[in-house]
């Protein structure tokens, strides 16, 4: 006998939020920030020097990520602080290493 409870049927809306959180993540600067980001906050200029690129774009690739709601921000003085909204996004990055290991297996 069949115990687990039948699947939830999702909409077209909620099809089209999981595509925007992804499409944020295909990226790979964006991609180092979130990976920075699971260590603690930075601010901007942290993630400017690792990523390597001019702060205008830096900032393009975290709005990006606040508006599919990875990350959120804390202004301090001059300074914008980011850090991960909902750390089990990493869970997700877990799961994307398994299909490339299984590809390379």
């Amino acid at each position: 006998m069949n115990t687990t409870p039948p699947k939830e049927v999702l909409t077209a809306h909620q099809f089209a939020e999981r595509a925007k959180v992804m499409k944020a993540l295909a990226h790979p600067s964006r991609l180092m920030m979130i990976d920075a980001l699971s260590r603690g906050e930075r601010c901007v200029c942290d993630l400017q020097e690792l990523i390597g690129h001019d702060i205008s774009t830096v900032s393009k690739h975290l709005s990006v990520l606040k508006k599919a709601g990875v990350v959120t921000d804390e202004r301090r003085g001059k300074q914008v602080y980011y850090r991960l909204k909902v750390p089990c996004i990493l869970n997700f990055f877990h799961c994307v290493e398994s299909v490339i290991e299984a590809n390379n297996g």
